[in-house]
């Protein structure tokens, strides 16, 4: 059975085949930058851009290969630290030079692998360093006892 109607897929199927095509972008801008003699010297390379895709995907909420202005606000509320409106530009305009008003995938990994300290890198690693630290707690909670009770 087929899910076409009126020769575009709706729904679940769509996306997926949204996701996916999105998917194939970021892998080939990927391997432009595996062959970059640029980042030839990058420990990890291909581990990290693996990352960033995931991240990228992530974030970038309307699937149109950018992070705009709104992904980044929620990015940042997810991490626990909100920013302005103003804040955000000021954020988008570093890693973009100015140029546009979001961020693409390339602008995206120049940052992450560039000596440059841009904000949106800090909190980048600071969000894979702060889920490193919090250990996961594992099976059912402890037995407590009224007295423990707050």
């Amino acid at each position: 059975m087929s899910l076409m109607l009126n020769n575009t897929y709706q729904g679940g199927k769509a996306y997926g085949l949204l996701k996916a095509k999105q998917e194939g972008r970021l892998e080939e801008i990927n391997k432009e930058f595996l062959c970059d003699p640029k980042f030839s010297d990058e420990e990890n390379l291909e581990e990290k851009l693996a990352v960033f895709k995931e991240k990228y995907m992530e974030f970038d909420l309307n699937n149109q290969g950018e992070i705009d202005l709104m992904s980044v606000k929620r990015m940042m509320e997810k991490l626990g630290a909100p920013k302005t409106h103003l804040e955000l530009k000021k954020m988008i305009s570093e890693v973009t030079g100015g140029v546009s008003d979001t961020i693409s995938y390339q602008d995206f990994v120049n940052v992450m692998l560039g000596k440059r300290s841009a904000v949106l890198k800090l909190v980048m690693m600071f969000e894979g360093k702060a889920n490193e630290s919090i250990p996961k707690p594992s099976g059912p909670p402890p037995e407590r006892d009224i007295a423990s009770l707050p």
